[in-house]
C-alpha cells in the first residue's frame, strides 16, 4: 500500500497537475477565488473534501471530460514520472519481484493517477473521484475524499475485509496515519530509514509501537 504526494513523489501532484492543466493564470485566478475555503482548511474550519473541491471548481470546473482525460493521460507521462522519487521506483520494483500486489492509496484524484500506477505495474488505485455531468466536470467530487479513515476503509472494502497475510504501507503525512496503523509492515517518511523487506519483520513490533501511527 502506496501513498502518493510525498510519498512517491517529491511534490504535490495535484497542484501540479492542475497546473499543467490550466496553466499559470487560471491556476492564480482560481487559487484566489477558492481561498475561503483553502484558507478555512488550514484554520480547521474546512473540511479537506470540501476545499478540494472548491479549488477544483474553481480552476478546472466545467472543463469537458474529454479534455480533462486527455491532460491527465499526458501529465501520467509527461510530467508525473520526473516527480517520482528513484528509492520508491526501486522499492515498487522489489514488491512485484516478491509477486506482491501492489495498490496505490491517494486523496489525489484517480484520473491522472490510474494511468501511471498501470505502466508502474500497480494492481489497482483507491483514489479520489470527481464528478462529471453532460460530459464536463461538475466542480464535484464523485467519492469521499480518500484521505486519513478514507484510506482504511477504502482498502477493506477493495480486499472484503480478507486482507493479505502481511501488509506493507508506505506514507509520509497526517492522511496516512490509518493506514500505517492498519499494516503489519509500515514505513512513514522522514521517521526512519526505510527498511530492506527482508529486515522488516524484526523490526515491525517496535516501529509500530514507536508511533508510525
Amino acid at each position: 500500500m502506496f501513498g502518493l504526494s510525498g510519498t512517491i513523489t517529491s511534490a504535490d501532484s495535484l497542484r501540479d497537475f492542475v497546473l499543467y492543466a490550466v496553466g499559470h493564470g487560471r491556476f492564480a485566478a482560481g487559487a484566489i477565488r477558492a481561498s475561503p475555503w483553502l484558507l478555512g482548511l488550514l484554520a480547521g474550519v474546512c473540511g479537506r473534501g470540501e476545499a478540494k473541491a472548491r479549488f477544483l471548481a474553481a480552476t478546472v470546473g466545467g472543463m469537458e471530460q474529454a479534455r480533462l482525460e486527455e491532460l491527465a493521460r499526458d501529465f501520467a507521462v509527461r510530467r508525473l514520472p520526473a516527480m517520482v522519487r528513484p528509492e520508491m521506483l526501486a522499492r515498487i520494483a522489489e514488491h512485484k519481484r516478491l509477486s506482491h500486489r501492489l495498490v496505490l492509496v491517494s486523496a489525489s484524484p484517480s484520473l491522472y493517477l490510474k494511468h501511471w500506477a498501470e505502466n508502474a505495474g500497480f494492481d489497482t488505485v483507491l483514489a479520489t473521484e470527481l464528478a462529471f455531468r453532460d460530459e464536463r466536470f461538475s466542480g464535484t467530487l464523485a467519492s469521499s475524499n480518500c484521505w486519513g479513515p478514507q484510506k482504511v476503509q477504502r482498502l477493506q472494502h477493495w480486499f472484503d475485509h480478507r486482507p493479505p497475510q502481511a501488509l506493507y504501507a508506505y506514507g509520509d503525512s497526517r492522511g496516512d496515519r490509518e493506514m500505517l496503523a492498519l499494516a503489519d509492515h509500515a514505513w512513514l517518511r522522514g521517521a526512519a530509514e526505510m527498511p530492506r523487506l527482508d529486515d522488516w519483520p524484526a523490526k515491525t513490533i517496535a516501529g509500530r509501537s514507536a508511533g508510525v501511527s
